[in-house]
């Protein structure tokens, strides 16, 4: 999809997971799929959290075969593997669990904890129907975490589990959990740093910097940090081996399909720098892709430096650096041409976005410090005042764990984790301006 700036829905990603459908205990068939949520004893219907959409498998060793699928836990063989799932609430007091689930054969001893508090149940019966946990005291607002773990079991899995049902007091009050849309959902929020422009000037040149802090750089991370109306520039966690920095326009074509944009409204590569890998991306909008893998740390504060330049024909280029302390230099990383386009850097903006739905749970956080632009007269602007905004997913409050907001002197953005600490989306951040523009010699760009 191709965003509007206030509604960025995770531009241009690369997602590297999938989910394996192989081999799963006894819900291939979801053949007993039909959900009655159970009625408690007050006579009030227990509220329905899909585990498909609102749970995740958070710990387990190397290679094993549990899995979240769209109907819910599976596969679920090991004692040392614990599943997660999550909502948010809006009150305190009793919180009673159920399950819904089935045990293929034999009998199974689970734990399931919440709040701090653990309760060991047992199950058994080979068609799915309602298994009752019992009650948690929940004693503050927020998100809930609920963990799910094999403690033995007679048969050859532990449980099939479909969904968990909630009641009492805790749940009285407004909650949040994802209901539609669960790819985006279980991706989680992505969120946004609209930057005020001086009005009136064509910005040729857009510089900024980006520190990741440790800990902050799960594998699914886009920290982009040059955006603009047509493209975004930034840093990635492609994998646990490798990282990427990410420079990429959209084509001006409607479509997510780069097979689908005639040559008239191809972007065009002008040059790349070395090592740099070039291509098309589609998905959400198509257009030239460009990225250089590069083993960036957390910690470590990165320099960004994007130009557009109006040119012949009713076209711009779009040309963007990138400069790693490790190396002491600034590197080219790819300069395309956009057809149909007569415009200098408008819309200026950074985001923070997790591209892989396995890692949705894991919060992640990016600091974005000394904004600058740079008019075509070669006057110097420094940007310190910004909105921050949100995805659908943050805008249906589906998902609550986003924020940003002012630290050191640096805007920053964090996204997943479940944190219960949200900042309201549309909310203004101003930070204090430093006065030193950056020094850098436009001549010897490579």
């Amino acid at each position: 999809m191709k965003p509007t700036f206030h509604l960025l829905l995770a531009a241009g990603c690369l997602s590297l997971m999938s989910c394996a459908k192989t081999s799963f205990s006894s819900g291939d068939a979801q053949k007993d799929m039909k959900k009655q949520p159970p009625v408690t004893a007050s006579g009030l219907t227990d509220i329905a959290v899909a585990l498909g959409s609102n749970a995740w498998l958070t710990q387990s060793n190397a290679g094993a075969a549990e899995v979240v699928v769209d109907y819910g836990l599976a596969n679920w063989t090991s004692s040392n593997s614990v599943f997660s799932a999550y909502f948010r609430t809006s009150a305190k007091g009793t919180l009673h669990l159920a399950l819904r689930g089935k045990v293929a054969s034999g009998t199974s001893q689970l734990r399931i904890t919440a709040a701090g508090q653990s309760k060991t149940i047992t199950a058994t019966g080979s068609t799915y129907h309602t298994i009752d946990v019992g009650d948690y005291n929940l004693t503050d607002t927020g998100y809930v975490k609920v963990d799910f773990q094999g403690v033995s079991k007679t048969g050859g899995y532990f449980a099939d589990l479909s969904d968990l049902y909630i009641s009492g007091a805790a749940t009285t009050g407004r909650l949040n959990y994802i209901q539609t849309d669960v790819y985006w959902g279980r991706r989680g929020p992505s969120v946004h740093l609209g930057y005020t422009q001086p009005a009136g000037k064509n910005i040729e040149w857009f510089y900024n910097e980006v520190t990741v802090p440790a800990g902050q750089d799960p594998v699914g991370s886009y920290f982009m940090s040059n955006g603009f109306s047509q493209g975004y520039f930034g840093i990635q966690v492609n994998s646990t081996t490798e990282r990427r920095v990410l420079f990429s326009v959209w084509s001006p074509a409607d479509t997510d399909d780069p097979n689908n944009i005639p040559d008239s409204l191809k972007i065009e590569l002008l040059r790349k720098g070395p090592n740099v890998q070039t291509g098309s991306f589609g998905n959400e909008g198509a257009g030239g892709q460009s990225y250089l893998v590069y083993n960036w740390q957390a910690g470590t504060t990165y320099r960004f430096l994007t130009r557009a330049v109006p040119v012949a024909n009713n076209k711009t280029e779009f040309t963007s650096w990138f400069y790693a302390p490790e190396t002491g230099a600034w590197q080219l990383i790819a300069s395309f041409r956009r057809p149909q386009t007569n415009t200098y850097l408008t819309g200026l903006y950074s985001f923070l976005e997790n591209f892989s739905t396995e890692t949705g749970y894991k919060g992640r956080k990016g600091q974005y410090g000394n904004q600058w632009a740079r008019d075509n007269n070669g006057t110097w602007y420094e940007l310190t005042k910004a909105q921050f905004t949100g995805d659908a997913t943050a805008a249906s409050q589906s998902r609550m764990d986003f924020a940003g907001g002012v630290e050191t002197n640096k805007f920053y953005l964090r996204n997943c984790g479940f944190f219960s600490q949200f900042i309201p989306i549309n909310t203004p951040f101003t930070r204090t301006a430093s006065g030193v523009a950056p020094v850098i010699n436009f001549n010897t760009l490579p």
